[in-house]
Formats: C-alpha cells, sequence, structure tokens
C-alpha cells in the first residue's frame, strides 16, 4: 500500500452518509466505497455489495471472497489468509458501481446512475493501467463510459479472462466470484500474470512504482 496513505478505507473521503438513493439508504449498514492501495495500477470493480460486503464495509467480502481472494494472491496483490474480511492490499483497488446494499434487490438503473460520480471520481484519482470488470453489470457501467462498444455488446460470461481495450486503459470482464468455476478462476489468473509478465502500462504520466 502507498507509503503515505493511512487507512486503506475509502481513502478519498467520499460521503458516507449519502442520501442519494433513500431506499437504499435505509436498507444499508453503511456506504461501502472503495478499498485498497492509492497508487495502484490495478482496479477490481463490482456491481454492488452484497450483505456480507455491507457488513464488512470492503468490496468483495461477501459471497465469493474466497475466490477472490485466491485471485489476489495468486497474482501478487495479497499475501492476507483466505479467512480474512480485511486483506492488506498492494497494487490494487477493490470497488463498485452502487455502494449500498438492499436485502431484497439489486439496485435500480437510475441508483446505478446516483453512484456514477463516486466510481468515475475514484477512477480518476487511481486512474489504473487495467481495471478487472467483475460481473455483468460493472462491465456494462464500464464499457458505457470507457468503451466504443455498446453496453448491450457484452457478455460478462463470453469474453472472462480477456482483454478488451478501454479509453487509457485496459478492461478485464470477469465472472462474478461466487458463480466462477474452478476453471474460470485459473482463466482469470492465468490472464492476469500474462498482464503483469508484459508491458502493460500506457503512457498517461503516471508515477513510477
Amino acid at each position: 500500500m502507498d507509503a503515505n496513505q493511512e487507512s486503506p478505507y475509502n481513502p478519498f473521503g467520499m460521503d458516507e452518509s449519502c442520501q442519494n438513493c433513500p431506499e437504499l439508504a435505509e436498507s444499508r449498514s453503511r456506504v461501502v466505497h472503495g478499498y485498497g492501495d492509492v497508487s495502484a495500477e490495478f482496479a477490481f470493480v463490482g456491481g454492488y455489495p452484497d450483505a456480507g460486503a455491507d457488513e464488512a464495509g470492503i468490496p468483495f467480502m461477501g459471497a465469493g471472497r474466497e475466490t477472490i481472494l485466491d485471485i489476489l494472491r495468486a497474482t501478487g496483490f495479497t499475501d492476507s489468509p483466505p479467512e480474512t474480511t480485511e486483506p492488506e492490499l498492494d497494487n490494487v483497488v477493490l470497488t463498485y458501481a452502487a455502494r449500498c446494499h438492499h436485502p431484497d434487490r439489486e439496485p435500480t438503473d437510475e441508483e446505478f446512475s446516483a453512484c456514477e460520480p463516486y466510481l468515475t471520481s475514484e477512477l480518476r484519482m487511481i486512474n489504473p493501467e487495467i481495471i478487472v470488470a467483475v460481473g455483468q453489470h460493472a462491465l456494462e457501467a464500464l464499457a458505457w463510459e470507457y468503451t466504443t462498444r455498446s453496453a448491450e455488446e457484452f457478455d460478462v460470461e463470453a469474453e472472462h479472462a480477456s482483454t478488451v481495450r478501454g479509453r487509457g486503459f485496459e478492461i478485464v470482464p470477469m465472472i462474478e466470484p461466487r458463480e466462477q468455476t474452478d476453471a474460470e478462476t485459473e482463466a482469470l489468473i492465468e490472464h492476469l500474470l500474462g498482464i503483469l509478465d508484459r508491458d502493460y502500462r500506457q503512457t498517461k504520466g503516471r508515477r513510477g512504482r
């Protein structure tokens, strides 16, 4: 983690009492903003927090937590044990397109839109080289904003563990961790290791690590 960073929780000080979506504000335990290393070159972006992530206050620390941690350990982004719900991260940030949990439904299109400025601000401040789009919601949100393809053209299952060229970075589609087979997890790990093994950095004024 960046040596000048005090905490991995909500490192950019986003609003933790957001009331933009009244139903979600009533149902959530907390707003689950980004978590991780502010100098990261990789960002994992999911759709929205489930009950476990809502309780932990950390993206992806609910259903599928062990799978996401397996991926992060295999790619060198953490050495935290599989039972942790508070991993120590290096060179990666975990975040969501929508930030609040509802026990009975996923966020509406309007609620995703209300959260879009949070994600846009985080990505601008992190300035990642690689964004792993976790699940169809995240892939469509990123595709609409950051690629030349329409969101409807993307299928996370068909494009899992591949690379899509974005505006200033690359997008790697990923099936939801809780839905992955062992083979799909291994394919994602191998794809990310291949990226790490090549010169993936864009020319966009980043400071060196």
